[in-house]
């Protein structure tokens, strides 16, 4: 949903920055791959336990996606390479903080939530999946509740918060979790009834 409402106001935000990336001779690709080398980063540290550090880092990582974007429109060189490379690494920073939360759950021996973070992080590759079946049938893809933004917060607010020794992460797993397979439920049916 922020990805529909939100993404021009953000986009004007980021609009700074991405003229100083540009001064400085950073490329959007370069931006894409330091956005997930610092998700990565952040998923290695949930998985460590140091839970409000760990979300911190992947917030900022996840927020750079904004910005090779608005740089890449700003320079004029949106290419297909550029879309998959985002794309490509998006997934793995997803799959990146799962995992680590995965980890960190196991280590506490907390089998269940690690099931259904498990399920979850399979939810959150079901999303753009088929916002990739829709577009490629030439319908709209878009749309539902969490997109990936929506989940990316809910996770470091979930996970993060917990890190401050708020009892959040239980709730916020099973929340998250629910939330994305009702997304992608969303996407399926909106993509079901637009193909002929």
């Amino acid at each position: 949903m922020l990805d529909i409402y939100a993404r021009k106001r953000v986009s004007r935000a980021v609009d700074p920055i991405a003229r100083l990336a540009r001064r400085v001779g950073l490329s959007p690709s370069a931006i894409t791959v330091l956005g997930f080398l610092i998700t990565l980063t952040g998923a290695v540290l949930i998985g460590a336990g140091e839970l409000a550090w760990g979300c911190g880092i992947v917030g900022f990582g996840a927020a750079l996606d904004v910005l090779d974007g608005v740089l890449a429109r700003m320079t004029g060189s949106e290419s297909a390479r550029g879309a998959l490379l985002d794309t490509f690494t998006d997934r793995l920073g997803e799959v990146a903080m799962w995992t680590g939360l995965m980890y960190y759950l196991s280590s506490e021996s907390e089998a269940l939530l690690t099931v259904i973070a498990s399920s979850g992080m399979a939810a959150s590759l079901l999303i753009p999946f088929l916002r990739a079946k829709a577009e490629g049938a030439d319908v709209t893809g878009k749309g539902g509740l969490m997109g990936r933004a929506e989940r990316i917060i809910v996770f470091c607010l979930g996970v993060g918060l917990e890190g401050f020794g708020l009892p959040t992460l239980e709730w916020g797993v099973w929340i998250l979790t629910g939330l994305v397979w009702l997304t992608a439920a969303q996407r399926f049916v909106r993509t079901w009834r637009q193909i002929v």
